[in-house]
């Protein structure tokens, strides 16, 4: 948009009719908050006036059919709730003050029905996810309202995801009622791969089917790193050099290819390692029981052949906070839309985030990823439904 500013006389005191010799430009930025527009969708009907045969454009298909949100409101409402944390009520308000007022309970039932209609899709993104040799996995509680009574319990939002060091970046979130290892269980059913995760005892039976358990050295470092910001202790301060030592040849490996990871890491962390595990063994004997220290070398000790799996594995990352990271957005909806309405609801949510942060993990715009989705869903032939996944996607 260009503003011009001209003098309101171009006549010169000495009488003169002054000539334009060039201008200055300087660029502004600026902002209009959302704006409703109305789409009319206008279908001409033709008729033959020999034989009366009536023809007409079929009506564009829709996520929801004969109702009035483009796929572009659809898309706005899922990624500023999912994405930005807004809850409903408060994108009522918004939609207000923009002109329009959308009630809550119409968004609500919106997303439900986007639930339902993206649920083949993040099907099929699950089925990719489990083809992949290592998996991370966390969970996270999230209330969920109780039927009746109006109050909430502590329900679990389960995430498996892709490692860094894989080409396909996708995260898949499960709600469950409860944090029982049985939801761990169902969802990867009969994968058999490498798992990151932490010493949650929900997890175990996962190991005894023949999934291989890899542990999380960030948990085992979180412990010594709490000692030594707390209490400035002499012992977790020697643990963390040597686990920052393991992390330096992290940094260095992570973008190369598996055999090179493999051979610097056997070359260059396996001693690293082998000194920390002779270290903890050393000062087990030396530290008094019971105490906070002896409990995050027995930790690390407990667990040191989880810890170091990845040492003979190049396709497993040292620790677990790539999927920590992708669930951290959810705790920041969690304050703000507070709780899921029920079980059904729940899962809805779930699909939804699944679609939106996987999208993120890939580079893509959220938004332009939903909208453009939502437009080609319900056209797309199920046989080719992975073009719309989001490490797939490429717009129409």
């Amino acid at each position: 948009t260009d503003v011009h500013h001209e003098p309101d006389s171009t006549l010169c005191r000495c009488g003169c009719q002054m000539k334009r010799i060039g201008e200055d430009v300087c660029e502004k930025l600026d902002y209009q908050p959302g704006v409703f527009t109305v789409e009319r969708h206008v279908r001409g009907k033709w008729v033959c006036h020999q034989c009366e045969t009536l023809i007409q454009a079929p009506v564009p298909a829709q996520i929801i059919d004969k109702g009035i949100p483009t796929s572009g409101l659809l898309a706005q409402v899922l990624v500023a709730k999912y994405a930005d944390h807004l809850p409903l009520y408060r994108q009522s308000g918004i939609f207000e003050r923009a002109g329009f007022t959308i009630p809550d309970s119409t968004l609500s039932e919106w997303v439900g029905r986007c639930g339902v209609a993206l649920q083949p899709l993040v099907d099929a993104l699950k089925r990719e996810l489990l083809n992949q040799p290592v998996l991370h996995a966390d969970e996270t509680p999230l209330p969920m309202l109780k039927p009746g009574n109006g109050k909430t319990h502590r329900a679990y939002l389960w995430s498996y995801c892709s490692t860094p060091l894989s080409s396909m970046k996708a995260v898949v979130f499960d709600f469950a009622e409860s944090r029982g290892g049985k939801h761990a269980e169902q969802f990867l059913d009969r994968w058999r791969g490498t798992l990151v995760c932490d010493d949650f005892p929900g997890y175990k039976a996962l190991f005894k089917s023949g999934i291989t358990e890899a542990g999380c050295m960030a948990h085992a470092r979180r412990k010594f790193h709490e000692l030594w910001a707390n209490h400035s202790s002499q012992i977790a301060g020697e643990a963390l050099d040597l686990y920052a030592r393991l992390y330096a040849v992290e940094r260095e490996v992570s973008l190369l290819t598996p055999g090179q990871r493999l051979a610097i890491r056997q070359m260059q962390a396996k001693p690293v390692a082998d000194a920390l595990h002779q270290w903890l063994l050393v000062q087990r004997q030396r530290v008094p029981g019971g105490g906070a220290t002896f409990r995050a070398i027995d930790y690390s000790l407990n667990r040191w052949s989880a810890f170091t799996h990845y040492l003979n594995d190049p396709q497993v990352p040292i620790d677990n906070n790539w999927v920590e990271n992708q669930i951290r957005p959810v705790a920041l909806g969690r304050k703000n839309w507070m709780f899921a309405g029920s079980l059904r609801a729940g899962k809805r949510a779930a699909a939804i985030m699944s679609l939106i942060h996987s999208a993120r993990l890939n580079g893509h715009d959220p938004y332009r990823y939903m909208k453009d989705v939502l437009e080609r869903l319900p056209l797309q032939p199920f046989s080719r439904i992975g073009e719309l996944l989001p490490h797939n996607w490429k717009p129409a």
